[in-house]
């Protein structure tokens, strides 16, 4: 359903006094990623890593500098508004805050029936037939439909979004921090909720997070992404048991185990300073300054994916170098610096 391919993503920085360039940040660089048809893939990484960045370049809501994107076996790279319009209907998304994306004037079912009207699919009375199904579909009352946004819970309005993003029946999704604004009660029904639709429907998602604890539990594969490049990508249950890259270690380490007792024994790691700016990012692995197995040749070289055991690859000089293989990561990575 997607396909990124060295895909890379400058913004200029511009003086506030000169309005002229100063510099770029770069966003995204050199991701390459595929999205199969009913498949989930758990975009995971921290604020500033370029993670909603990729998820607008997928769907072509912004133009990439460099590389291609291939959009249900389209390529979309190049493509005018004009010809990208049919292509849209294939992919659609669904937005963090449902109170920003949602027209607070516009009744709950005027908002669903838009991309219906934008295709031109069906006639009018169709269109609110389609309405109807769709508020079943995710589980609201159909008497809610001329109801306001602000008469809705956040989690009622993830549902509205859903069924908006659902409306063109669409194959594929990027669900962009959808229940990260939610409480825990309420991410568990979405996420058993879009996971009901994609069993229906075959759709396929692009789910991003931050949260790695919601992103194994509904992920068939996790890429990990760090200062816009991706440094591990594997099959959930892998990356998520075994992971490879120090970083992924970290971010696991931070995910609350409901096990008191696993909690206490298990190592925690803790990342020194915060994530280098995008616009600065540092000579060789980006995460070097922050590495506890930082080398000499972290700082020097950049390193380039290898294949990891289990499948996917790990973007690591520990796994080019020495007799190490990439996989044979838990008995590393155990002697990482812990704290409580």
């Amino acid at each position: 359903m997607l396909a990124l391919h060295e895909v890379t993503k400058l913004f200029p920085v511009r003086s506030t006094v000169t309005r002229r360039t100063i510099g770029q940040v770069r966003a995204v660089d050199g991701v390459s990623l595929q999205v199969a048809r009913g498949e989930t893939v758990g975009l995971v990484g921290e604020s500033g890593s370029g993670k909603s960045t990729i998820g607008r370049l997928a769907l072509r809501l912004l133009d990439p500098t460099g590389g291609t994107i291939s959009l249900a076996g389209t390529d979309v790279t190049t493509l005018s508004r004009r010809r990208m319009r049919p292509i849209r209907r294939h992919g659609q998304m669904v937005f963090q805050d449902p109170y920003s994306s949602l027209d607070p004037t516009a009744r709950i079912a005027e908002s669903i029936e838009e991309p219906l009207r934008v295709h031109d699919q069906a006639s009018r009375a169709g269109r609110r037939e389609r309405v109807v199904e769709l508020l079943s579909e995710v589980n609201l009352a159909s008497d809610r439909a001329h109801r306001y946004p602000h008469e809705f819970s956040g989690g009622q309005l993830q549902r509205v979004a859903l069924a908006r993003a659902l409306a063109v029946r669409p194959q594929f999704i990027v669900a962009d921090e959808a229940v990260s604004s939610l409480d825990v009660s309420t991410q568990a029904q979405i996420l058993q909720l879009m996971k009901r639709l994609q069993d229906e429907h075959g759709v396929a998602y692009l789910f991003i997070s931050h949260d790695l604890s919601v992103v194994r539990n509904i992920s068939d594969r996790i890429a990990v992404m760090y200062l816009g490049q991706l440094v591990e990508v594997g099959p959930a249950a892998d990356v998520t048991t075994s992971p490879c890259h120090p970083y992924t270690q970290a971010l696991l380490s931070a995910v609350p185990e409901p096990d008191p007792e696993v909690q206490r024994s298990r190592p925690r790691i803790v990342l020194a300073g915060d994530i280098p700016s995008a616009m600065h990012a540092p000579s060789g692995c980006r995460f070097h300054p922050r590495c506890p197995y930082a080398m000499d040749i972290c700082r020097e070289v950049d390193p380039a994916p290898v294949p990891r055991a289990g499948g996917g690859e790990v973007r690591c000089h520990l796994h080019t170098t020495g007799p190490r293989l990439a996989g044979a990561s838990v008995d590393v990575l155990a002697g990482a610096p812990a704290s409580t």
